[in-house]
């Protein structure tokens, strides 16, 4: 579909534009990138969780074949660490603790894989070889690794935080929420671990560095969802280049799922030695050092509590969360677990009171940052597993539970924080059912229990803020930097338009959706739109994607930049309709004289803007370029209702998703086919997490036992069912003018407890941990005989 149809763009299932380069194999990558006079890097990393960095004797891989320099922490002491992006406060007003990340481990190494030294040569294979004859003396020490137990375990991670806590952060309101309990009639409580995962994208992150001595300045080229934030961090926090001294390009990434949001040390100790050798420096990271590195996700233990009253009314929840951050600071890695998490507490319902308490601590084990949902998962596993334990302790059914206590008034302010403006939670509820055929359920469990077989159904609802965006709400909540987005529309004089937009695609669609946007707004072909993105040097700063921000944030700073190239289009097709501009409306790629046959085409104005023939340049300056930057008001609430049935052999434990059905109300839909997509993959990733996915530790040495596919157990195209998702009509956001919500990180959410619940109630038991592997799920059925 090149030419509108009589319904414009938006809302059709355009096939993705930029997948012909990638199927193809044109797709250009960090790692495909060879630059002049190339040089390769590798890193030595710690083989000890816990360790101090007694001596470390370079001379023989200096010495060896190929080798141009190698580097140690001590290299970098005088630059500053990585930064951690939001400051969070303790419960006594103290800020949390933030010991400084080395770019390089320096006098310690505090979790396997943490970067101990840096070899540059001509070479991979020759810095791979010269790393090896690096003798580090290392002196082993206690390592830290269990979430629950970390707080004064007896051995510190970091000198500045004795007892390894980073932060004890609450939120809502402790005494109204304990008054309220002590009238409850009911209390449901669970204890339970949101485990931890291991974000495993198709492309290792890369980075190949490059400076040039004729101008003092950088080319980074890295896969990451944000260079502009890239830049500004690794320029003013740690490097101190100025900023306009070097250029960060994203090229195509191969999917982030929020582990490439972040700086990184390998980038960083990459752009500072390529001036030290005056060469490009390239590093891609084998899938090993990437299960090691990666920032993971999740890694939560948890106790919580909600209270009912007699018709089965919340009244109150209760929850204690000791959060994993790992051995340092990642980017955003104090914002999860409190501002992302705790804030959606309230999911769907009307719990008048709410308090959570979260305990943010170091461990000696890999960073824990965001990983899809980012916070949400976390916060909707904790409500829909208690309303689903809840329903069935008071024998009511799950969905009617719900309905008594969804909200129904909006906007509504919930307990903790966030003002829900719009949304219809009974009717995705009333529609998934009808979807998921709840009513043929007893039938379909007869015929499990007839092969000896459990059967069971399990119901999620789920709410998520996103659009990350608001820096009004964002800094009074300890965000360091504004979080909205900008958009450029640069008009050519044929009439073809180029958008450079401060978000990034690696893998959403951008280059499609939002050519579809521009498309219909304009009324021109989707083929005379390009959409450029992911180069500091091309693009207005920008905060970059992830947070399902794309569309709500950076769409709508486009959409606000094309409504100017409209605003000044007026003008030039006044002056050439010889009429008065009020009298100008633009419509269907034209802008016409209202109540006449009188019009002129977008491409012709476009011409003029550029071609002043007999055009008043006293009045109007020559050109059709506009740039916006847009801070919403508020976050984008998207919802939906999800329904599991799986089926458990309690013999061995083995559990098969048989069905899943998902119906989500993403406000308006631009492109429905690739919504449907990235709910697709949300749900394998979430099922992932339910029954296969797990980030273990050995918790006496601190290795990582599952470092690699054939330990740690990504979900396979048999491991899942044939979704039946919908996406439903809709209430549109009420504060973009899109009325577009997120989309990409739902199915994530919702996937888990609804998979989790479906055992329990298949099993009548009321807890099965995640994830729910054959060995967990036997372990539960003997513990409940």
């Amino acid at each position: 579909m090149n030419a509108p149809n009589e319904k414009g763009f938006i809302g059709q299932s355009v096939r993705r534009r930029e997948d012909g380069r990638f199927l193809t194999g044109r797709g250009q990558y960090t790692d495909d990138i060879v630059l002049p006079r190339q040089t390769y890097a590798y890193f030595l990393r710690s083989p000890y969780a816990h360790a101090r960095i007694k001596s470390i004797d370079t001379q023989a891989a200096a010495a060896a074949e190929g080798v141009l320099g190698v580097y140690t922490g001590e290299h970098f002491r005088a630059v500053g660490g990585l930064p951690c992006g939001w400051l969070i406060h303790s419960l006594d007003g103290t800020p949390m603790k933030e010991p400084k990340h080395p770019i390089l481990a320096d006098g310690k190494a505090r979790y396997v894989g943490d970067q101990v030294a840096l070899v540059v040569a001509e070479s991979y294979a020759q810095a791979k070889a010269a790393a090896q004859l690096i003798e580090v003396d290392y002196e082993d020490l206690t390592p830290v690794v269990d979430t629950a137990a970390a707080k004064d375990f007896g051995s510190a991670v970091h000198d500045e935080a004795p007892d390894n806590v980073c932060y004890t952060w609450g939120c809502g309101d402790k005494a109204g929420t304990d008054a309220a309990f002590a009238q409850a009639t009911h209390i449901t409580r669970l204890e339970f671990r949101n485990n931890r995962l291991i974000p495993n994208a198709i492309e290792p992150r890369a980075a190949n560095a490059s400076y040039n001595p004729a101008d003092d300045s950088y080319t980074l080229y890295v896969a990451n969802q944000n260079p502009h934030v890239e830049r500004l961090l690794m320029c003013a926090f740690v490097l101190g280049i100025p900023e306009h001294k070097v250029r960060v390009v994203a090229p195509d990434v191969g999917g982030g799922f929020g582990s490439k949001i972040f700086l990184y040390a390998e980038e960083t100790a990459l752009t500072w030695a390529s001036k030290q050798l005056g060469r490009p420096i390239k590093w891609t990271a084998e899938r090993s050092e990437s299960f090691l590195s990666d920032a993971h996700g999740r890694d939560h233990a948890t106790v919580a509590e909600l209270g009912l009253d007699a018709q089965g009314r919340f009244v109150a929840m209760r929850v204690h969360t000791t959060a994993n951050l790992g051995a340092y600071l990642s980017t955003f890695a104090s914002s999860v677990p409190t501002i992302l998490y705790a804030t959606l507490l309230a999911g769907q319902y009307t719990t008048p009171k709410i308090y959570a308490e979260v305990t943010g601590v170091f461990t000696n084990t890999a960073p824990v940052d965001a990983y899809r949902g980012a916070g949400r998962p976390e916060a909707t596993y904790v409500v829909e597993r208690l309303v689903e334990t809840a329903a069935h302790q008071l024998k009511i059914d799950p969905a009617e539970l719900r309905r008594r206590n969804f909200i129904k008034s909006f906007p509504y302010a919930t307990p903790v924080g966030l003002t829900y403006d719009t949304g219809d939670y009974e009717a995705t509820l009333n529609q998934v059912m009808e979807l998921a055929d709840v009513a043929g359920y007893a039938a379909r469990k007869a015929a499990t229990e007839a092969k000896g077989l459990k059967r069971g159904i399990g119901y999620s609802t789920y709410i998520e803020a996103c659009g990350l965006a608001p820096s009004n709400i964002a800094g009074a909540l300890g965000a360091r930097a504004g979080l909205f987005e900008a958009g450029e529309v640069r008009v050519h004089p044929t009439g073809k338009v180029t958008i450079f937009t401060g978000s990034h695609s690696h893998g959403q669609g951008h280059e499609t959706t939002f050519a579809q946007v521009v498309a219909d707004k304009l009324g021109i072909p989707l083929d005379d739109v390009d959409i450029q993105h992911g180069d500091t040097g091309k693009v207005l700063f920008g905060m970059g994607t992830y947070g399902s921000r794309s569309l709500a944030v950076g769409g709508t700073a486009i959409v606000k930049a094309v409504d100017k190239v409209i605003a000044k289009g007026r003008k030039i097709a006044a002056h050439l309709l010889e009429a008065s501009e009020g009298d100008i409306e633009f419509e269907g790629g034209e802008f016409k004289v209202a109540g006449t046959d009188k019009k002129v085409p977008f491409a012709s104005v476009a011409l003029t803007a550029y071609v002043p023939h007999n055009y008043p340049l006293d009045k109007l300056e020559p050109g059709l370029n506009e740039n916006a930057f847009y801070d919403p008001t508020n976050f984008t609430y998207p919802a939906g209702s999800y329904v599991c049935e799986v089926e458990v052999d309690p013999l061995t434990g083995v559990v098969r998703v048989d069905r899943f059905s998902a119906v989500d109300d993403f406000g308006n839909v631009v492109n429905p086919m690739i919504v449907e997509g990235q709910v697709h993959g949300g749900l394998a990733q979430g099922i992932g997490q339910a029954l296969l996915e797990h980030g273990i530790y050995d918790e006496h040495s601190g290795q990582l036992l599952t470092g690699s596919y054939m330990d740690y157990a990504m979900p396979r195209a048999d491991d899942l069912p044939t979704f039946n998702v919908k996406t439903a009509k809709g209430t549109p956001c009420t504060h973009n003018p899109l009325g577009v919500k997120g989309c990409g990180e739902a199915g994530a959410i919702g996937s888990p407890p609804a998979v989790i619940n479906a055992i329990c109630d298949a099993l009548g038991i009321s807890d099965v941990p995640m994830p729910a592997t054959p060995h967990n799920v036997w372990q539960a059925i003997q513990a409940n005989r």
